[in-house]
């Protein structure tokens, strides 16, 4: 994991600014946008579809950079990054969990966790000792040589999970995490999500379920690209 000053935002965001061009149609997916988030916050990002919300997390993912402002990840300008130290932040700094799992489907539970860490040149012995404890982590020891197609919707989003923490990242993402699952293995997630939180973790989650924003401690809302309000949760 990254390691920064504790007095520093992992995130801080000035003025950010993404603009797309549609034939003459100028889009401005965020206008302006100031936020901040610091070590160990659980924060939902919600919003109407056109908000803002993915091209929010695609900045903070250090997939997209953005037309204007500044992005400062762990207290370092992303925008003074080489190409080779933004693949680095991706693959160290943030891990990513997705609405569709993004799972290898010919390689087995194991093998998926452990897929972040063949580009860190690690020894094969050490890449499947780390991917081992994050399968355990999440519950999943007994099911590592597995397929993802022999696996349940939820024990696929928990080798999602396991992957994103297997490099020990400052940021876990999720993008809508309980998008593809039923009510009950919705709650089993988000169970996971709580208990990696207090055990430490910074989570960000991009949701339009309120259900699931009502787990986090802070819930920012995005309108026309801009924060609409930001809040810590009534129920926190």
């Amino acid at each position: 994991m990254a390691v920064a000053d504790a007095d520093v935002p992992v995130i801080a965001l000035r003025g950010i600014r993404r603009e797309y061009r549609m034939g003459d149609q100028t889009i401005h997916a965020l206008a302006g946008l100031d936020l901040d988030i610091a070590r160990n916050e659980y924060v939902a990002v919600i919003g109407a579809s056109g908000s803002g919300k993915s091209t929010l997390m695609n900045v903070v993912g250090c997939l997209d950079q953005p037309s204007a402002g500044t992005y400062c990840l762990n207290g370092r300008n992303v925008a003074g990054m080489t190409e080779n130290e933004l693949a680095r932040a991706r693959n160290r700094d943030i891990g990513f969990i997705f609405q569709s799992f993004n799972l290898l489907p010919r390689a087995n539970a194991l093998h998926n966790v452990m897929q972040p860490l063949v580009y860190r040149r690690l020894p094969i012995a050490e890449r499947r000792r780390q991917a081992t404890l994050a399968l355990e982590r999440v519950g999943l020891a007994s099911r590592m040589d597995h397929l993802p197609n022999q696996l349940s919707g939820g024990q696929r989003q928990r080798v999602a999970v396991a992957r994103a923490l297997v490099g020990e990242p400052a940021i876990l993402l999720a993008d809508e995490p309980t998008g593809n699952l039923d009510s009950t293995t919705t709650v089993e997630i988000m169970a996971l999500f709580d208990q990696l939180h207090a055990g430490g973790q910074t989570i960000i989650i991009v949701t339009h379920e309120p259900e699931i924003a009502q787990h986090c401690h802070r819930v920012v809302r995005l309108r026309d690209g801009l924060v609409e309000y930001d809040r810590l949760n009534d129920r926190k």
